[in-house]
């Protein structure tokens, strides 16, 4: 390992801190409706299917690159797909792959945590909101409140400022007094609310409808439909796993980077998978689903990505106890949140330390400016519109915080299968190790299962994305709304900027230090 690396403290702490990075928002807003849109039960059936061809593989790839690029000094992903692919392809060509994988884990870091940490703010914003009986009036809709929330720059923008300067204080701390320390609080707070939320959740008895009970909505969550079943379900529930894992994002890497040398990266890993699971698949689909069903019936579950801030607080205005379990159930999709953020800013903050020598605490605070800069304008749209609509946020999510990912996990895995190869690999991911990942596994999943099972999914994301007209000039979804067009354009102008940035910084750090010892031996030979 590099000298004067920082390294997690324990064990416990490596392991919330990991399972933080993985347990977000979409465990508990975004599975439960995907889950229920997508067949029920049948949905999971290509959820589990994903988590063991595309997830558990990726995590074991994922977990071991970190390790590796630490022996280097590195904690981002361009330095560390260099350094596997460059005794196969050469100095050059590896330079270039180790480029797109910075590139687009770059754009992936900057973009989504600048629209994610907003999404954030909402969160700390209704937490407010609910203790102080901000919604609480049955004269609005919550619908019509939330609105208006995004409108108000002096609550939106406000609450998100104190999000992003949250993360910059903690993350100035380093990692074991900043990320660790935060991450042993801040999980076991997430799930003993989200178990009293649960308790409360399947407690309530409907005042609309007596067939209206939280095990009905269990069962509309669970009931297999099966005729639901098909190509889009299976894709929502794969791309589920990555959104879930934080896979394709490189900051499971840039955690693994502060591992020790011997650490158990294969039992660290499934630990990591599993506690994962269990706040998605339990806490997630049995919180909202079943409160949400239990006032508001099946058209509540329909709310989409409006189930946590327009479904379920009409819900918390009518349970007894609303306003206090309002705000247990935005604290956990805070804290849920912000442990994973954290993990997206670190990475922007060790690009800083390792590749332009900046300290930790100047960079958490250029960092913190940086989020500002970028996440201004989707923070603006709604402000300066006076709609809801978020296409700036839907364009960059359509393609940075959905397709992107799949590009980078399968630049992974045929890397490290491929490239760095079997005993690179085996040796790297099972030193230290209580469990062994075998050649078996190794050369069926992560050589041929996993890439081919990406090369899949992107395909028919590709022809989804074609026929919802993503790819046109106006996209079909502002197509009704020209207003709002040059939003759209504007999100795709960042995006283009970011990966321009992405590519020059990773090609720049490879070419800097690692370019030189190669000219050296060519001019030897």
């Amino acid at each position: 390992m590099a000298e004067n690396r920082e390294t997690w403290g324990t064990k416990l702490g490596l392991i919330l801190a990991m399972a933080g990075n993985a347990i977000g928002l979409g465990n508990f807003w975004r599975f439960p409706y995907q889950a229920a849109k997508n067949g029920g039960g049948a949905f999971m059936l290509p959820y589990f299917a994903a988590l063991l061809v595309l997830g558990i593989p990726l995590m074991y790839v994922e977990w071991m690159q970190g390790r590796y690029g630490s022996k280097y000094g590195h904690g981002t992903v361009g330095c560390m797909t260099y350094l596997q692919a460059k005794e196969k392809l050469g100095h050059s060509s590896a330079a270039i792959i180790g480029a797109l994988a910075g590139m687009l884990v770059f754009s992936v870091t900057t973009l989504v945590n600048a629209y994610y940490t907003q999404i954030i703010g909402w969160t700390l914003g209704y937490s407010y909101l609910s203790l102080t009986g901000g919604y609480m009036d049955a004269s609005k809709s919550t619908g019509e409140i939330f609105v208006n929330y995004i409108q108000n720059p002096v609550m939106s923008i406000t609450f998100w400022v104190i999000a992003l300067a949250l993360l910059a204080f903690a993350l100035s701390r380093g990692v074991q007094k900043g990320i660790e320390a935060w991450a042993k609080v801040m999980m076991p707070l997430l799930y003993v609310l989200g178990f009293i939320l649960i308790i409360r959740a399947l407690t309530l008895g409907s005042p609309v409808n007596p067939d209206w009970s939280p095990i009905k909505g269990l069962d509309y969550l669970w009931s297999p439909k099966w005729n639901e079943l098909n190509w889009q379900s299976a894709l929502a529930a794969a791309g589920q796993i990555f959104f879930t894992l934080s896979l394709g994002m490189g900051i499971i890497q840039n955690y693994a980077s502060y591992l020790k040398p011997d650490e158990d990266i294969v039992l660290s890993a499934t630990t990591t998978v599993f506690l994962n699971e269990f706040a998605e698949v339990i806490l997630g689909g049995t919180i909202a689903i079943p409160i949400a069903y239990t006032f508001l019936g099946p058209e509540g579950i329909a709310a989409g990505v409006g189930l946590s801030f327009i479904a379920l607080p009409n819900v918390f205005r009518m349970m007894a106890g609303g306003q206090f379990f309002g705000a247990l159930w935005f604290l956990v999709l805070f804290f849920a949140g912000f442990t994973s953020a954290i993990a997206m800013y670190n990475y922007l903050i060790a690009m800083l330390e390792e590749d332009l020598n900046i300290p930790r605490k100047v960079g958490a605070i250029l960092v913190f400016g940086f989020y500002i800069l970028v996440g201004l304008p989707s923070a603006l749209e709604p402000i300066l519109t006076k709609t809801s609509e978020l296409v700036f946020l839907t364009e960059l999510d359509n393609w940075v915080g959905s397709y992107f990912l799949v590009v980078v996990g399968l630049i992974e895995a045929l890397v490290v299968g491929w490239l760095f190869g079997e005993k690179n690999a085996l040796e790297e991911m099972n030193r230290g190790s209580y469990w062994k990942v075998s050649s078996g596994f190794f050369n069926l999943m992560i050589k041929f299962v996993t890439p081919l099972s990406i090369v899949i999914l992107l395909i028919f994301s590709t022809k989804s994305y074609i026929q919802n007209g993503y790819f046109k000039w106006v996209p079909s979804f502002v197509e009704k709304m020209p207003e709002l067009v040059p939003w759209v354009q504007g999100a795709r102008v960042l995006l283009l900027a970011i990966l321009v940035i992405g590519f020059a910084e990773a090609y720049y750090t490879i070419q800097r230090k690692y370019g030189s010892a190669q000219t050296q031996k060519g001019a030897k030979a």
